[in-house]
């Protein structure tokens, strides 16, 4: 069994011991959880970013950068690669886990949903990580503190010494460059909601245009979701018959 936690504390490791190199900050907060700071007080940037979208799909995906033309109009953009795509893309990646405790709120990704299951989609998903570390990315412009952290911990049965928060608001480097590289991950969405066996697609490949830091989160909100919905490209080898292709090319 893969465990997108354990897959993610590798890259975690390897943020940590890179730091000054990748302009990012490491807090250690008062109840022993580790904040991985990408974008709010640190500055981060595109290396940040690619290894804070590769702990989204819990390890399971890579991230490169190229450049595509749209319009006539040159992009600097990613390409993603995902092979373990219902595991990388569906129980780690995509942001489902709504954390709201006093007056903070955020929307959780990463691997750490895998071990919390506190979303219906598992029950779909048939997924479920074991591991004593927990690895959760927070699309945020406020790093939580402990009281947030111990409840993540608690839903996600480990100790709060053992859990690694990644934070990096939308409008920063990294945090365009993450919402960037959920192109398969929106396609697979699109997918299961209109009822195809997700379970089927073997592998997902995609290009994504990364948009420019916007002045404020909610344009730069705007401007990463154009990216996907009308710039990204994706690819998906499917392993079924043709007919349940043909039947849903056309829905999605």
């Amino acid at each position: 069994m893969i465990s997108v936690n354990k897959e993610a504390k590798k890259i975690v490791d390897h943020m940590v011991g890179n730091s000054d190199k990748l302009n990012i900050d490491v807090l250690e907060i008062e109840n022993g959880t580790t904040i991985l700071d990408c974008g709010i007080e640190a500055r981060g940037g595109m290396q940040a970013g690619k290894l804070l979208s590769e702990i989204c799909m819990g390890g399971l995906g890579e991230i490169s950068f190229t450049q595509m033309s749209i319009a006539d109009c040159n992009f600097h953009a990613m390409n993603i690669v995902v092979d373990q795509p219902l595991i990388g893309c569906m129980a780690s990646q995509y942001a489902g886990w709504s954390i709201s405790v006093g007056k903070f709120f955020a929307l959780g990704s990463g691997p750490a949903r895998a071990l919390a299951l506190r979303e219906k989609l598992f029950e779909d998903l048939k997924y479920k990580d074991e591991s004593d570390v927990a690895i959760l990315v927070l699309e945020t412009s406020k790093a939580p503190e402990a009281e947030v952290a111990d409840y993540i911990a608690e839903k996600c049965g480990v100790e709060s010494e053992d859990l690694y928060i990644l934070v990096a608001p939308c409008a920063s480097v990294a945090g365009s460059i993450q919402i960037s590289a959920r192109l398969v991950e929106t396609g697979m969405h699109k997918m299961h909601e209109i009822g195809f066996d997700i379970g089927s697609v073997v592998s997902g490949f995609g290009v994504c245009p990364i948009a420019p830091i916007a002045k404020n989160d909610l344009e730069a909100m705007g401007r990463t979701n154009d990216c996907i919905l009308y710039g990204g490209r994706t690819w998906y080898n499917v392993d079924c018959e043709d007919k349940e292709i043909e039947k849903t090319i056309e829905r999605v």
